[in-house]
């Protein structure tokens, strides 16, 4: 009775807890730069181990694939032995692989140690995560605490490419393995005395076919998702989306089943949890989507160099830090819902602006939009992720960080792949009849029809002006393809915006439901709403 009247306080962070944070920061902005810096080096890595085009592609991907596929397996293995203890476990294994891949000296081996950096890379996201859950007891604290975790992936995805640029001009491409050694030192060194532990007391034993059949489901599907954005959908892709959907369909039906659960189904009851994790979804897949577009616009329409289109992209990416760190100030005046809710408003105001976007001399209506969308997305990554961790209990919260880190994989993947195909559709019925007939290069013309890239490519070789008008309506058709699916994006924005304000208008940015004791004793972080009875 008194457990249910009591109104205490939770105990607020110290310069403790906020030095953790920083801590914990810096090997997010790793995981972030290393999905984007090796992009930088693959020309140097063809020239030195000559891979096939096979093995390129394994390298670029492989890094990304186990990512996916194991944050459910490691957030829930954080919750079993300790959150603290996998995060540095895999700082170790993590640094190991860098090193390895560093001096790779085969193909092979770099899509081996690039596997290894995604198997460790796979604790990083769910553990920092669930750690803060437990660092950051009171709410308002929380959410300025995940906004600072949120933005240092941003930070990463904009540093990446720079320090990676500056490596390469003085360095071989291992260079850019090695920078996360010292991060991981770090960690190691500071993690042990700043951040606490926390695991489940009461939880079982590690179901192995649970994990097997929920590493198969993402592999699969995640592999047929970018098969399918890459070469267009074949029965490879479509057998690969099926399998993963079968092994995901299993994979629910057991965990239904199961006493002690990878992941307890009854979290997709709350509202809180399901509204937020598919604003959250919804959101990366528009973003990751559009970001095929812009880059094409960029270069291809407006003619700015790789490092050019780089640069301007920075202002949105520092739209994104500020809108993350704004969101404590709007939650403390605003129920979480309506800052959800007005900030997948003002996205779609943003993707909204490309519907008008002009065809030549359109760069700061371009970089106006795309800070504007940031702006607006930017609360929702922050609070959607707060409520899908606030909404667990603290028991769950590793698995929790989990889910919601794979669902911004599935979204990115879904995103490109899906609007990808449709900006491919538009583009192709666009330059159906405007490649020349009689061309003798099939290759190249067929490419015409289907990228502006291969349109840029063919119109070199053509004569004066035939060239420059297949030019010119090859980046018509990209501006179209842009116009509509970003108006397509910008009206699925401003639906689940109201969606999400009237379905989490009573739900608080941390529900408080009492506390539980850590296994150290100390007092745990307010629960999540009680999950429904089985």
């Amino acid at each position: 009775m008194s457990g249910a009247l009591d109104r205490t306080p939770p105990a607020r962070a110290t310069a403790r807890e906020w030095t953790g944070l920083a801590v914990i920061a810096l090997p997010c902005m790793l995981y972030s730069m290393d999905l984007t810096v090796l992009n930088l080096a693959i020309p140097s890595i063809s020239e030195d181990l000559k891979p096939t085009a096979s093995q390129l592609l394994w390298i670029v991907d492989i890094y990304g694939f186990f990512v996916a596929g194991l944050l459910v397996t490691m957030g829930t293995l954080g919750d079993r032995i300790g959150r603290r203890r996998l995060l540095l476990i895999g700082a170790v294994a993590f640094g190991v692989a860098s090193v390895l891949a560093a001096f790779s000296t085969s193909a092979n081996m770099l899509i081996a140690t690039r596997a290894l950096l995604g198997v460790a890379g796979a604790t990083l996201a769910p553990s920092t995560l669930s750690l803060i859950r437990n660092m950051f007891l009171d709410p308002a604290q929380r959410t300025v605490a995940i906004g600072v975790w949120i933005s240092s992936f941003s930070a990463g995805a904009v540093i990446g490419p720079v320090i990676g640029g500056v490596l390469l001009q003085f360095f071989s491409w291992g260079s850019v393995f090695l920078i996360g050694v010292p991060v991981m030192v770090l960690l190691l060194a500071l993690g042990p005395w700043l951040l606490p532990e926390y695991r489940d007391p009461d939880a079982g034993a590690l179901d192995l076919t649970s994990v097997a059949l929920s590493l198969g489901a993402v592999l699969a599907a995640i592999y047929g998702i970018k098969q399918v954005a890459e070469h267009g959908p074949d029965v490879v892709s479509l057998a690969a989306i099926a399998v993963g959907a079968l092994l995901g369909w299993l994979f629910a039906r057991r965990q239904g089943r199961l006493a002690d659960p990878m992941i307890d189904l009854r979290l997709f009851r709350l509202p809180a949890f399901s509204v937020s994790l598919g604003a959250y979804m919804l959101a990366c897949f528009v973003m990751f989507g559009l970001f095929l577009y812009n880059a094409q616009y960029l270069q291809l329409v407006l003619g700015l160099s790789p490092l050019e289109a780089g640069l301007w992209s920075m202002p949105s990416a520092g739209a994104f830090i500020v809108g993350s760190m704004i969101v404590p100030a709007l939650t403390r005046r605003l129920c979480p819902a309506y800052v959800m809710g007005g900030g997948l408003g003002v996205a779609a105001l943003g993707f909204g602006m490309l519907v008008l976007l002009p065809a030549q001399g359109g760069l700061a209506w371009m970089v106006t939009s795309a800070i504007t969308s940031s702006l607006g997305l930017a609360p929702v990554f922050t609070l959607a992720t707060d409520l899908v961790v606030g909404s667990a209990p603290p028991e769950r919260a590793g698995v929790a960080s989990a889910i919601s880190e794979t669902s911004s994989e599935f979204g990115g993947a879904l995103g490109i792949a899906i609007l990808g195909s449709v900006g491919v559709a538009i583009y192709r019925a666009t330059m159906a009849d405007a490649v020349p007939a009689g061309l003798a290069d099939a290759a190249a013309v067929e490419a015409a029809r289907s990228t502006l890239g291969g349109a840029v490519a063919l119109a070199g070789e053509l004569p004066g002006t035939t060239g420059a008008a297949l030019l010119d309506t090859g980046r018509g058709a990209l501006l179209h393809a842009l116009r509509l699916v970003a108006g397509g994006c910008a009206v699925v924005l401003l639906f689940v915006g109201v969606l999400v304000a009237v379905r989490l208008r009573d739900v608080g940015a941390a529900p408080a439901h009492g506390a539980e004791e850590e296994e150290s004793g100390g007092a745990a972080p307010p629960g999540g709403a009680a999950l429904p009875e089985r």
